[in-house]
């Protein structure tokens, strides 16, 4: 799944107030970056590279497989799937708003 279709698909999952109340960013490496700005209503998400209150560096094949229901949050961080800078707690929230 292309980079264009991960964004598009947030957006539709999210609406228009996912709560999340920060910037969170996904780092895909060379795949690139989706952002969502909760901080505003409606929020944004892009793919421009911002700073962001919280980074996760995952491929975007584990976050696929995440977003589907099929690798566990949790799992992906323990085994170093997923690597979480800066806030925590925002990447705790993350997980019933993709749900």
């Amino acid at each position: 799944m292309s980079l264009e279709a991960v964004t598009a698909g947030l957006k539709e999952k999210i609406g228009e107030d996912c709560g999340l109340g920060s910037v969170l960013k996904f780092d895909f490496g060379a795949d690139g970056i989706l952002v969502l700005d909760a901080t505003q209503v409606p929020n944004v998400v892009s793919n421009d590279d911002v700073d962001a209150q919280c980074t996760m560096t995952i491929s975007l094949e584990n976050f696929m497989a995440m977003a589907e229901g099929k690798l566990d949050g949790t799992a992906a961080f323990m085994t170093g799937k997923l690597k979480i800078q800066g806030d925590m707690g925002i990447a705790m929230k993350l997980g019933p708003i993709l749900s």
